[in-house]
């Protein structure tokens, strides 16, 4: 059989398999370089393509280097490849062992190239000891796997079990039938060991094709599995949504038919009230100017509460934030006539420190935040203790404060005071709902202002509210300030 095998031919073969296969790698490794081991397989089929090469040129005066390197190259190769498959399984890659093996026999070879140069079978024999150890250690990170198919890994320890034995034949049969001497290492009579070496390593790239085809195949269908989840979660996500969103739109469209019903049923009173105070100025004789201004107040305070009505509860009217030039002292003079009407006055003090200031505002809107906290320093002071109002400009702008000497706010509130429904500790139950504070400072910050709660000097509360000097007009927000 061996007279059948001509060295010339499967050289040539060796040459193009390994070639092919080490292209192979090269494209997979550029595909999916999120495998490390890729490139690990990719340069070992390279550097044993490489090597075959330079074997099949080597001719029979070839000087030592050259069957030094081309046999080297072999083994790097195989090192590269032992090395890809441990770090593929998630096994030890045992690279020092491996750098180790590799300088032995690098170091064997040359010691008996220079010293023993027609001793082939000693190399033979290094040779096999090293195929030996480093199929071996593959062989092992196999056997431990778990992550690939039983019978694709029991395929391949059988190839690499495969390869050893023919090194272990090889080597016994170039110590029973030595050629001769010289340093031509292949002879015609070991075609049939490099054709084995031409299956083996074809074996071993199919082993590793299956394996990797194996994983790619399982984290396709991982991916496509959570893709899935995925999907499903986004779906019940978007369903959640959609009810989230219909019971908002339900929700606005009661709160709108709400704040209806609301303000048809604030008119009514009004209006009543509004026609009987007209009367009783029409038909009124005798009546004290005092009693006349009281009328006048409550004329006036009708048409602020209708406006408010007209602005902050009816949904189907034009509401919004309407700016425009206002002095100081008008606002002033308009908290003064409100809590003139609900006997408050005689406790709230006005400091008018600049009688030509104003700012930029809009009237109801400030004139209802100012209201509210002097209508919560009055609730939450001493009847026998007054309540400054003041207002004056500082370098930002414009500054109206509100001072008390009630009984002020806990440290442990203050995060809170401000928010929706929520009263301090220490508030008299039923004297309040927590709102006034809150309407206040969203009333506020549609001027682009602030609203400030800090302990008074000497005890009680003071309020601040911060308008910019800048215009707010330019920034106004035009949405309906009924909204949270």
């Amino acid at each position: 059989m061996t007279g059948m095998l001509d060295l010339t031919t499967i050289f040539a073969v060796g040459v193009g398999v390994a070639a092919l296969e080490a292209v192979t790698w090269v494209l997979f490794w550029l595909a999916w370089r999120q495998l490390d081991a890729l490139k690990y397989f990719a340069s070992g089929f390279s550097a044993m393509s490489l090597g075959i090469l330079m074997m099949t040129l080597r001719g029979g005066d070839a000087p030592p280097w050259w069957i030094v390197t081309d046999i080297m190259l072999i083994r790097v190769g195989t090192v590269l490849i032992a090395i890809g498959l441990a770090r593929f399984l998630g096994q030890p890659p045992r690279t020092r062992l491996m750098v180790g093996l590799l300088a032995a026999l690098l170091a064997g070879w040359v010691a008996a190239i220079l010293f023993v140069p027609g001793n082939v079978a000693l190399r033979f024999l290094m040779a096999t000891i090293f195929t030996v150890a480093v199929m071996s250690l593959m062989s092992l990170s196999l056997l431990r796997d778990r992550t690939v198919p039983r019978l694709l890994r029991g395929f391949t320890v059988g190839v690499l079990c495969y390869y050893m034995v023919v090194s272990i034949g090889a080597t016994a049969m170039e110590y029973r039938d030595p050629p001769g001497t010289g340093l031509v290492v292949l002879s015609d009579r070991n075609a049939w060991y490099i054709m084995q070496g031409i299956v083996f390593v074809t074996a071993l790239f199919a082993s590793l094709i299956l394996m990797v085809s194996w994983r790619l195949s399982a984290d396709l269908r991982a991916n496509n599995a959570a893709l899935r989840l995925e999907v499903e979660e986004r779906k019940r996500l978007e369903g959640k949504l959609s009810a989230s969103l219909e019971s908002e739109r339900l929700l606005r469209e009661e709160q709108a038919d709400f704040n209806r019903f609301v303000s048809h049923e604030f008119r009514t009173p009004i209006a009543t009230i509004r026609n009987a105070a007209e009367m009783i100025v029409l038909t009124g004789q005798g009546i004290d100017p005092a009693a006349r201004d009281r009328l006048a107040g409550i004329g006036q305070s009708l048409d602020r509460l209708s406006a408010l009505i007209d602005r902050f509860l009816t949904g189907d009217r034009e509401g919004g934030f309407h700016p425009e030039p206002l002095p100081l002292t008008d606002l002033m003079a308009d908290v003064m006539l409100h809590f003139d009407m609900t006997g408050g006055s005689q406790r709230l003090q006005i400091d008018m420190r600049d009688t030509g200031l104003q700012v930029v505002a809009d009237p109801d809107m400030l004139l209802t935040a100012v209201i509210n906290l002097v209508d919560n320093a009055l609730k939450y002071s001493p009847a026998d203790t007054p309540v400054v109002l003041t207002a004056q400009a500082d370098a930002d702008g414009a500054v109206i404060r509100v001072t008390d000497r009630g009984i002020g706010i806990p440290e442990a509130d203050r995060a809170g005071i401000g928010r929706r429904y929520f009263r301090a500790s220490n508030a008299t139950p039923g004297t309040g709902t927590g709102m006034g504070l809150y309407a206040a400072r969203r009333l506020v910050a549609y001027h682009d202002g602030d609203l400030v709660l800090a302990p008074a000097d000497g005890g009680g509360t003071m309020a601040e509210i911060r308008l910019p000097a800048a215009p707010a007009g330019s920034a106004a927000r035009q949405e309906d300030p009924a909204c949270p």
